[in-house]
């Protein structure tokens, strides 16, 4: 039997077991290249793995921040299989971040958020998810000496905790998320949104957008200033490091002749699980603060 354990302790090391806890962010990359250079290199590899770049931007009006949000014919089928609220998951991003004197490169963990995201259904689209998770590496191997450590929970989660996750009792699950406005077809609610983005929103500034063809399922991300917006929350709950920068931008997702968004106080403990409830206490008025932002662009 002790014979045994070790040959399973040989071919499964300890880090394929820590791997089922999950963790929301991982380190890609390390470097000292400014970082505009090395968005510009990203972008480049990005898109030759077979990685589209839906947006870029610079998160609360932080000049040691940017982020870049891509997608892939990967989550692209993932998405359109099982359709529905799975239409969160049709982007994912990549952080840069200044800080410690190092230009530090993370991402959203595919595993993590697509869990998260999926659920359940988790199981059905794996295969595209680990295809992706090999492009991305691959685009990210190709732009500095790859690092690949999760970070952003001590513990990390569990598979069976993510796909019901809640912080605690009393909070949002993923399904409780929050109904921006109605309209009579998906197009009537593309259009109202698009109209609105043309005129300009207070605060609000589209990031990305990226539709699921064959589905009625549109994703907008949106960079959220002003004296509510990224600037004000950020410095409270993004207080280790490495940064969570790839915790943004923020999301509608239109399915159907309905737009939503996940509800503040799920999509922010999902980034930093390990946020006490003192830190949140200090951003009780975000999640609502979100949402009057987004509402605007509805409207």
């Amino acid at each position: 039997m002790k014979k045994l354990w070790i040959i399973l302790l040989l071919l499964f090391p300890l880090q394929w077991v820590m791997a089922q806890n999950l963790q929301p962010y991982v380190l890609g990359f390390e470097t000292t290249e400014n970082l505009s250079v090395i968005a510009q290199k990203i972008q480049s590899n990005l898109e030759q793995n077979d990685i589209s770049v839906l947006g870029q931007y610079q998160p609360a009006n932080d000049k040691n921040r940017w982020i870049i949000i891509f997608g892939s014919p990967e989550l692209e089928a993932a998405v359109k299989k099982v359709g529905g609220l799975s239409g969160f998951a049709a982007a994912l991003r990549i952080a840069i971040t200044q800080e410690g004197g190092k230009t530090l490169v993370s991402y959203t963990n595919p595993a993590y958020w697509g869990n998260a995201y999926f659920r359940n259904d988790y199981d059905k689209v794996s295969a595209y998810y680990n295809t992706l998770t090999d492009h991305l590496e691959n685009a990210l191997k190709a732009s500095g000496t790859y690092i690949g450590r999760p970070f952003g929970s001590k513990k990390g989660l569990e598979v069976k905790e993510l796909r019901k996750y809640h912080y605690m009792f009393g909070m949002p699950y993923f399904d409780d998320n929050i109904e921006l406005g109605e309209f009579s077809s998906y197009a009537s609610t593309l259009a109202k949104i698009e109209s609105n983005i043309a005129k300009g929103v207070s605060s609000v500034k589209m990031v990305y957008k990226v539709s699921i063809p064959g589905k009625e399922l549109t994703l907008y991300g949106f960079g959220l200033s002003g004296e509510k917006g990224e600037s004000k929350f950020m410095p409270i709950i993004d207080i280790n490091n490495p940064k969570h920068t790839a915790f943004l931008p923020y999301e509608i997702l239109v399915m159907g002749n309905k737009a939503y968004m996940l509800h503040g106080r799920f999509r922010i403990a999902l980034s930093f699980p390990d946020l006490t409830m003192g830190t949140f206490s200090k951003i009780m008025s975000t999640p609502g603060d979100i949402e009057d932002l987004l509402e605007q662009v509805v409207k």
